[in-house]
C-alpha cells in the first residue's frame, strides 16, 4: 500500500527494475555515444570526476560506456542512473553529490538552462534519416517554392537536417534549418546576429523577420506509436507554433507525412479548458517539479503571487515525480500547477487518473492575471522562465485601482458569474475578511474550512465543554496489528 508521500521500502525492494532497453553492439559505442567527442570534452577541462547521465531506456549500455570513456580519459565516471524529476533536465544536484567537477548528458534533453553553473555535454543520439523520402515529403506538403519553412526535428535526428535542407534548397528559396539550443564552448564567440533561440532550438532568422511567419516541417516521430499525444516535444512545438500558419510532421524511416493541424487544435482547446478550471479554483496546489532548472525559485514565488493577488489559496507541495496517488492525499486542492521543464510539463498523462486536473505555469498566468496576454502575443508559452521579469512576454500584474480586477468574468464551465478577487479592496464598510459572531469570535474565511465543513464525515469531534473531566489512567500498549490485551487470537 502506497503511503502518503512515498512508496514503502518493501516495494521499493521487491519492485523489478524492467527492461533498460536493447544493448547497443560493443561495435557501435563509439558512433552512437559520440565518445570521441566526449573525450574530447573531458580532456579539454581536465576533469578527474565526470557525471554520466542516462534515462531509464539506456542504463544497459551505461557500464559500457562508462568504462570506454575511464579507459581513454583516466576520469573516474560516476553513473546517475535515477533522477527526482525527469531525466531530460541536467541532474545538477546528483552530480554535486558525487563530487563531478562535469556532466555528461545522453538521451533526449530539454536543453534547460542548469540551476548551477557546471559544464555540461549532451549527446542527443543521431537516428537515421531517410533523406529521399522525407525530401519527397517535404515537396509534397510544401508546392509553393516561395513559402517560407522552418525544418525542425525531434533532438536524435537533428544531425539529418542540414543535408535535408542542401537536397531542397535548389527549388525552395525561404527555408530555415533550426538546430538544438546546446550550450556553446567556454570561450567561444555568440555568433552576430545572435539567432532566435525559442522551443528549445535556435532559429538563425535574417534581420527583419519573425519566426510567426513561418510554417514547419517536423521530421521525428515513429508510425509504431499508436497515440502522438505522448511526445511532449512535438507538443511544445504544437502549442507555441502561430495558429494561422502549416505545420506538418514527417516519420524519418518512412516518409510518412500527417497535418498536424488538428492535434494543435485539440490541444489549444485542451489548454483553454484548464485555464477555466483555474479561474474556478479557489485552492491552488504548487507542485516543485524540478530542483535543477535556472529560476526555479523566482518562478515559484512568482505564480505564489498571482495567486494571492487572484484572491485564491495556494499550497507549494514538494512531492517528487507526480503520481495519481499522491496528488489524491490533497482533495481540498482543486487544481495542481506543475513547476518543470516544458518537457516535464507536457508529459503524457493517463486519461482520467489524477483526481483534479495538473496546469502548466503559463494556464495559471492565463487565468490568474487579467492583463494577459498581451497584444499581438500568439504562442503558448511553456517554459515559466518566460513568465518572469526580464522576458519579452512578462506581463506584470495590474495596479490593485485598476479596472481590470472589476471586468465581469463568467466561468464558462458553471455559468456561474465569478466574484471579483478578494484581497481588492473595496468601498463598502461592511466587507471584510473577518466576520462577526454572536459570540464575538472572530473567524477568518479559509477555503480549507469550507471543503472540511461539506465533508460529511469531519473526523473525531472534540466536543469542548461536554465531557467530564477525569484522571489519567493506562491505555492499551502493543501496535495495531496485536494490542497485549489481545491475546494470541
Amino acid at each position: 500500500m502506497e503511503s502518503t508521500f512515498s512508496s514503502p521500502a518493501e516495494a521499493a525492494l521487491q519492485r523489478e527494475a524492467g527492461s533498460a532497453g536493447l544493448r547497443t553492439p560493443l561495435g557501435d559505442l563509439d558512433r552512437v555515444y559520440e565518445l570521441e567527442r566526449v573525450v574530447g570534452f573531458v580532456r579539454d577541462l581536465g576533469c578527474q570526476r565526470v557525471a554520466l547521465q542516462f534515462p531509464d531506456q539506456l542504463l544497459g549500455d551505461a557500464g559500457a560506456v562508462a568504462a570506454r570513456l575511464e579507459e581513454a580519459t583516466g576520469s573516474k565516471m560516476f553513473i546517475l542512473g535515477d533522477t527526482a524529476y525527469g531525466s531530460c533536465c541536467v541532474d545538477v544536484l546528483g552530480a554535486e553529490q558525487a563530487g563531478a567537477q562535469a556532466l555528461v548528458h545522453f538521451g533526449p534533453a530539454c536543453l534547460s538552462p542548469p540551476a548551477r553553473p557546471l559544464p555540461v555535454a549532451f549527446v542527443l543520439g543521431q537516428r537515421s534519416v531517410a533523406l529521399e523520402l522525407c525530401a519527397k515529403a517535404f515537396e509534397a506538403q510544401n508546392p509553393d517554392p516561395t513559402a517560407p519553412v522552418v525544418l525542425l526535428s525531434e533532438p536524435a535526428c537533428a544531425h539529418a537536417l542540414e543535408a535535408l535542407a542542401t537536397l531542397l534548397r535548389p527549388r525552395y528559396l525561404d527555408l530555415l534549418v533550426s538546430s538544438p539550443a546546446l550550450p556553446l564552448p567556454a570561450g567561444s564567440l555568440n555568433p552576430k546576429p545572435e539567432p532566435l533561440e525559442r522551443f528549445g532550438r535556435r532559429f538563425p532568422l535574417t534581420p527583419g523577420r519573425c519566426l510567426e511567419e513561418y510554417g514547419a516541417f517536423y521530421v521525428g516521430g515513429s508510425e509504431a506509436i499508436s497515440d502522438p499525444d505522448i511526445d511532449p516535444d512535438l507538443s511544445r512545438l504544437l502549442l507555441g507554433w502561430a495558429p494561422g500558419r502549416p505545420f506538418s510532421s514527417c516519420c524519418p524511416d518512412t516518409g510518412r507525412t500527417q497535418d498536424e493541424g488538428v492535434r494543435a487544435g485539440r490541444l489549444r482547446a485542451r489548454r483553454r479548458y484548464l485555464v477555466e478550471r483555474a479561474r474556478d479554483a479557489r485552492v491552488v496546489g504548487l507542485l516543485a517539479g524540478t530542483l535543477g532548472v535556472a529560476r526555479h525559485q523566482e518562478a515559484l514565488a512568482h505564480l505564489r503571487n498571482l495567486t494571492q493577488a487572484a484572491g485564491k489559496r495556494s499550497y507549494v507541495l514538494a512531492l517528487g515525480r507526480p503520481t495519481p496517488a499522491k496528488l489524491a492525499n490533497f482533495p481540498e486542492v482543486d487544481v495542481f500547477v506543475l513547476l518543470a521543464c516544458p518537457l516535464g510539463t507536457l508529459a503524457p498523462q493517463p486519461s482520467g487518473s489524477f483526481f483534479r486536473p495538473v496546469l502548466a505555469p503559463s494556464e495559471l498566468e492565463a487565468a490568474c492575471n487579467p492583463a494577459w496576454p498581451p497584444p499581438g502575443l500568439a504562442p503558448h508559452l511553456t517554459h515559466y522562465a518566460d513568465l518572469l521579469p526580464g522576458s519579452p512576454f512578462h506581463v506584470p500584474l495590474p495596479p490593485p485601482d485598476s479596472e481590470l480586477w472589476d471586468a465581469p468574468d463568467v466561468s464558462l464551465i458553471t455559468g456561474d458569474l465569478r466574484p471579483p478577487p478578494a484581497w481588492k479592496p473595496s468601498d463598502d464598510p461592511g466587507c471584510s475578511a473577518l466576520t462577526p459572531k454572536p459570540l464575538l469570535e472572530l473567524a477568518e474565511s479559509s477555503p480549507a474550512a469550507s471543503f472540511l465543513s461539506s465533508r460529511s464525515w469531519k473526523g473525531l469531534q472534540p466536543c469542548l465543554g461536554q465531557t467530564p473531566v477525569t484522571g489519567a489512567v493506562s491505555g492499551r500498549r502493543g501496535i495495531a496489528i496485536a494490542y497485549e490485551d489481545e491475546g494470541n487470537s
